[in-house]
């Protein structure tokens, strides 16, 4: 039962014969309400042996081998995919076409999602399941894992998981300095977007002023799987140091002083979870739950990084040298300033500086540059697309949610990793609680963006300065 990695069971004729064991057959369609019930033995085993497998190549095999081995039957569903034509052709009478189709959509169900679902059902087996598309996403994003079977089968995992984590089985927690340990612990690790220093500072960030919330799930008590900070304020922050530096010792909330709830982080813990819709609902239930709370809160806004700006920013420069031998990004005027303090006047040297955060030291290149790349970051939010929605993931995340692009602020973040991802760039967005719905549909349906004057005048700056 219990294989131990690396043990000659776990070879490819031990995989094998594991999973034809696990995984269960697809039962005939007519069947298919009265299939054996699961047999948990064989689900537990193959968590068993899936974790006694060392991460990288071995438990890729097995992922490659179940999605390879265990997925639709291509025969069937030709099959019943001829049987819908025909129904059709013949138009026989509405019954009979819908029951083919019924039959159609049951042999496009792959072999593993049986397994899958068994898997769902065991006691910690929702949590197995995270773990192994954890395992699938850095896999296929590390090119271990690769082909068309498995990205089928991570979207077959990732559509389940987002039946699985839907509201309904979703508790909202605060997290306070009196939470245990653990969770604090967590909550510290998983921050992604402002790394937290120390347990001084972890204590800052669910204090006063401070509010940390995060989701976990029925099946997953008391675990953090997607974590939302908010800093309680009397105005639109514009700077994030401002919110996670070092302060004065705590001192009692003054609730006459909080008029705007900033949501500065939002981290996702799981990486199995990726792409299932949590964030959203997160902020959506947090703002419900400050309105309770703080019902003098008026303005609801983001502080936001804008990750990518600086490698668009590099990569514009290059693709400009390259094809006009000269740059069209910034006014001659400005051109002539950089030149003067780079020394240089080709594009090579603003390149290296860029790619190196000590230009943040010269006050005379920070105000030179602040003009050119305020509308050269306004375009990047508002004009880069991907598919015709915002290419900056942020944007696309909060646009999505029906908020309007409200304000790029200069010089933001000036952490070693805020120059290096967005210039020191960050930028608000404002959600306005009567509008989200409307907001949103429009950007999805005509993919519009809803931005403020100070961005959409950027903008205009940008159209008139700068060609691309």
């Amino acid at each position: 039962a219990g294989l131990r990695a690396g043990s000659s069971t776990a070879s490819v004729g031990g995989m094998e014969e594991l999973l034809s064991r696990s995984v269960p057959p697809l039962p005939p369609y007519e069947t298919k309400e009265k299939a054996p019930p699961p047999a948990e033995l064989r689900s537990a085993e193959f968590v068993r042996y899936y974790r006694a497998l060392e991460a990288g190549p071995p438990r890729a095999e097995l992922l490659t081998r179940l999605a390879r081995d265990f997925g639709v039957d291509h025969g069937r569903v030709a099959e019943f995919s001829a049987k819908v034509l025909q129904a059709r052709e013949q138009q026989r009478e509405l019954g009979a076409l819908l029951q083919a189709e019924d039959r159609l959509r049951y042999y496009l169900n792959p072999q593993y999602r049986g397994l899958f679902q068994h898997l769902g059902r065991l006691e910690g087996g929702l949590r197995f399941l995270v773990e192994l598309r954890g395992d699938l996403v850095e896999g296929l994003a590390t090119k271990l894992v690769d082909g068309p079977h498995v990205k089928e089968m991570n979207g077959v995992l990732k559509n389940m998981l987002s039946e699985w984590f839907s509201t309904g089985f979703l508790n909202l927690e605060r997290v306070t300095w009196q939470s245990p340990c653990e969770v604090l612990q967590k909550i510290s690790d998983s921050e992604a977007v402002h790394p937290v220093r120390n347990w001084v500072d972890m204590k800052r960030r669910v204090g006063s002023y401070r509010r940390c919330y995060f989701f976990s799930h029925c099946a997953i008590p008391g675990e953090p799987l997607i974590v939302l900070h908010v800093a309680l304020t009397s105005d639109i922050s514009s700077s994030i140091q401002a919110i996670v530096k070092d302060v004065p010792p705590m001192e009692t909330e003054d609730t006459d002083k909080i008029t705007t709830a900033i949501f500065y982080s939002i981290s996702l813990t799981q990486q199995g979870l990726q792409g299932v819709e949590l964030g959203t609902y997160l902020i959506k239930r947090v703002v419900k739950e400050l309105q309770k709370e703080l019902p003098q809160i008026k303005a609801f806004s983001t502080l936001s990084p804008i990750p990518g700006f600086t490698k668009w920013l590099v990569g514009l420069l290059s693709s400009q040298t390259k094809e006009l031998g000269r740059n069209e990004l910034f006014t001659e005027s400005e051109w002539q300033e950089i030149s003067e303090i780079t020394g240089d006047s080709t594009t090579e040297t603003l390149k290296k500086v860029l790619n190196n955060n000590e230009w943040v030291r010269s006050e005379k290149l920070v105000r030179v540059l602040h003009s050119p790349f305020m509308r050269l970051c306004a375009w990047y939010l508002y004009g880069e697309k991907h598919r015709g929605y915002a290419l900056n993931p942020v944007a696309n995340f909060h646009l999505q949610n029906g908020s309007v692009m409200w304000r790029i602020n200069w010089m933001a973040d000036t952490s070693p990793r805020g120059i290096a991802t967005s210039c020191g760039m960050m930028v608000n967005y404002r959600y306005f609680l009567e509008d989200t719905a409307s907001n949103s549909a429009a950007y999805l349906g005509t993919k519009q963006i809803k931005a403020s004057e100070q961005v959409l005048s950027l903008v205009s700056q940008f159209q008139q300065n700068s060609k691309l």
